[in-house]
């Protein structure tokens, strides 16, 4: 048990068995000993481990473990294998708190994720715009921005997981499942917008799954959903009418600001509808170019999106008695102190 876990929180260092070893004062022929659980390490040995791979020694003795089914990346050609091992261990180390802080919950508050349109077979994209406006309205949501959907998805039982792993430009979003729960996987390091278009993106894959008819592509679907789900049709009519001859920049950017999609999305949007034409579009994703646009949008980014529900259950638990404190700082990987501080919300608190 220990040596799994030695050798996941390696991967998800980046080190090998020789920079760890180094780090620790050891071999890396030890190192590799005690992944293959052939020898155990000391309480002292432990201590610098859990200090070079930044964790907490509690780590080492957690009981649940995960194993990710159903893995589906979207990535670049670019993402290396020991850049998904790395984004991988931290999405399992993170699944495991979950796991841990459910098991402890006589009935954990948060239902599975149990949602399946009533919808014939989607053979065109029209259709999937279609799918996209049922979810909303089964869902109450409206046709207004939704503000946070981080928070939107959490609510419905799809395991939302932030991950910190740097190179996110690599890869574009990854959904699995643990025990039959949905996962889905973004990065800190990515704007709030593109975070955003991925989560609804993956929520596509969850509810057109099955529905889909075998001549359309499914990541296109998903596209296309997850613009209709943040950008309702109504609303960008409502912003830049039905049908224009050009579009001003600064319209875009305003959308973005309104309902969290990139500019170039908006963009993408104003076609699929028809509000602008193809060629449209393509002369003024030119313009994008020449701009840097592409790589880099103008003005201030939109807010990034956090995860909190996690958080908040941990202190509702321990609010309620169904954890100790100790436990408590061991699933939010703090020490017992710095709970101390976070519970009386001191500035000071780490």
């Amino acid at each position: 048990m220990i040596g799994e876990r030695i050798k996941r929180a390696r991967a998800a260092a980046g080190l090998s068995m020789q920079a760890l070893g180094e780090q620790v004062g050891i071999s890396a022929n030890t190192i590799k000993k005690y992944e293959h659980d052939q020898s155990m390490p000391s309480s002292g040995v432990l201590l610098k481990l859990a200090t070079a791979l930044s964790v907490r020694t509690e780590y080492f003795f957690r009981t649940a473990q995960v194993t990710l089914d159903e893995v589906e990346y979207r990535k670049k050609a670019s993402a290396s294998a020991k850049l998904l091992k790395k984004i991988e261990s931290d999405v399992v180390d993170q699944a495991e708190r979950w796991l841990a802080l459910k098991s402890v919950w006589p009935n954990f508050p948060i239902a599975s994720f149990d949602y399946h349109p009533d919808v014939p077979n989607v053979s065109t994209l029209d259709a999937v715009e279609q799918v996209a406006a049922k979810v909303r309205t089964d869902w109450q949501l409206g046709i207004n921005p939704l503000p946070d959907l981080i928070d939107l998805l959490e609510s419905k039982g799809i395991l939302v997981i932030v991950s910190n792993v740097p190179q996110a430009d690599k890869f574009d979003g990854l959904h699995a499942k643990i025990s039959g729960q949905p996962i889905v996987v973004v990065s800190s390091h990515w704007p709030g917008c593109r975070q955003r278009f991925t989560l609804a993106h993956e929520l596509g894959h969850l509810v057109l799954h099955g529905l889909l008819d075998e001549t359309l592509d499914e990541e296109m679907a998903c596209n296309r959903f997850a613009s209709a789900f943040l950008l309702p049709d109504i609303g960008l009519f409502q912003h830049l009418g039905e049908q224009r001859s050009n579009i001003d920049p600064k319209e875009l950017y305003f959308l973005k600001h309104e309902y969290g999609l990139s500019m170039a999305t908006c963009l993408y949007r104003s076609a699929d509808l028809g509000v602008i034409t193809e060629e449209k579009k393509r002369q003024i994703f030119i313009q994008f170019s020449k701009n840097g646009w592409r790589k880099q949008e103008p003005g201030n980014p939109y807010p990034q999106e956090q995860t909190l529900l996690f958080e908040q259950l941990v202190y509702r638990a321990l609010a309620e008695g169904i954890v100790s404190e100790s436990k408590a700082a061991e699933l939010l990987q703090m020490s017992v102190m710095a709970l101390h501080k976070q519970r009386q919300m001191l500035a000071e608190a780490v």
